[in-house]
């Protein structure tokens, strides 16, 4: 058995079990062999939910790599409208790993979409268009791939309760994509989500993870709409930056969200280890500017938040004549409201974007209530005995 096959032909020949498990039996390591016993007694009994359970467990299996092509090919495709359709996209998109050629792989996997039903398996559908998507992406067929991804999402889009390798298939090919764009804001949006969807720990190896923190890092710092890093700070991804050169995108990372321009000035000299923060120095000059804006803007009470132009100069050491250009920056990008007195100088701050805080911050905005709540129950002790002598 080869997994060097043809899958373009529209239908295999009727499959003779006895046959096919014999042939099987004879060209395998005897280890899979009571895989393939397993196969005929379960199929011999129309046991379709075992025989599944049975055909992933197979297909799991390292030695079955160079036969599971041919055995998805041969043996799955005759009965494969039985099975859930959902799990039998799930095998196909093991099994087509193993097709090097990329047209046959594609036409493997788009065979296979042809042979679904839309209507009865939407969740099916949208996991083996995604994959498609993917296997456009790294072809070099961007183009596809988003034509593709737009297909898929119109589906998921209007779906409820999706199994989670669903939706990781369709925001791990979306991140991918904006990776290769240079899309930074799409990228770390698109790669959080399907971090979401996935158990780090146990489906990606130790680089995987190391890649994505690494880029998620990159797209963070470079993103044009990214002022919050507080949802990634918190997951558990960035622990693989740690131990290695990369680890001070980490340190970065944190110095970003807390607006700390002094720490930042510390790790400036460390960006020609990544040369496209190297080249972007400019931007996250501002964009750090912009972060020691809004931190300082989230630490005030609410009641307390007109800032002189002195102040936010000293607060981003920023040259005065220059404060004005950062807080109509802030402004525009939706990060604060409010309104500038240029006669007087000054900022008045209504609002300041909503935030993902880290656990810092949670602890300072934990300490500000807990001040605030004494300062109510000064004014009941203060106020209670007015309130008894009037009743």
């Amino acid at each position: 058995m080869s997994a060097q096959m043809a899958v373009d032909a529209p239908k295999p020949p009727k499959l003779d079990l006895d046959e096919f498990i014999s042939t099987a039996i004879s060209a395998t390591p005897q280890e899979l062999h009571l895989f393939f016993e397993s196969f005929r007694n379960l199929h011999s009994r129309k046991l379709w939910h075992q025989l599944t359970l049975k055909l992933f467990e197979f297909f799991d299996y390292p030695l079955s790599k160079p036969y599971r092509v041919d055995t998805f090919e041969r043996f799955v495709r005759d009965f494969e409208s039985k099975l859930n359709q959902l799990r039998l996209v799930e095998m196909a998109v093991i099994v087509s790993k193993e097709i090097d050629n990329p047209q046959t792989h594609l036409t493997f996997l788009t065979s296979l979409l042809s042979r679904i039903d839309v209507g009865k398996s939407q969740e099916a559908h949208v996991l083996l268009i995604a994959t498609i998507a993917h296997a456009k992406l790294l072809y070099g067929d961007l183009e596809g791939t988003k034509t593709d991804m737009d297909t898929a999402w119109k589906v998921l889009d209007q779906l409820s309760g999706v199994d989670n390798a669903v939706n990781a298939a369709y925001y791990g090919v979306a991140a991918d994509y904006y990776k290769a764009k240079a899309e930074y804001a799409p990228y770390y949006r698109n790669s959080l989500l399907y971090l979401a969807c996935v158990d780090p720990a146990t489906d990606m190896s130790a680089e995987e993870r190391l890649i994505r923190a690494h880029d998620l890092g990159i797209s963070a710092f470079l993103g044009d709409t990214i002022y919050n890093f507080g949802e990634l700070l918190m997951h558990p991804i960035l622990d693989a930056l740690d131990g290695t050169p990369h680890g001070w995108i980490k340190k970065l990372l944190f110095t970003f969200n807390e607006g700390n321009i002094g720490k930042f000035e510390a790790l400036a000299p460390l960006f020609p280890q990544e040369p496209i923060l190297q080249e972007n120095y400019a931007f996250l000059r501002q964009k750090i500017c912009l972060m020691a804006l809004i931190e300082a803007v989230f630490k005030r009470d609410a009641d307390n938040r007109t800032m002189s132009f002195q102040n936010i100069a000293e607060e981003t050491r920023l040259p005065l004549d220059e404060v004005e250009h950062l807080v109509m920056k802030a402004l525009s990008l939706k990060l604060i409201r409010g309104s500038l007195d240029e006669v007087d100088q000054k900022a008045q701050i209504t609002w300041v974007q909503p935030r993902v805080l880290s656990r810092e911050q949670i602890g300072q905005l934990s300490g500000r209530l807990s001040a605030w709540v004494d300062k109510l129950n000064a004014v009941e002790q203060r106020i209670a005995p007015e309130v008894f002598v009037s009743a």
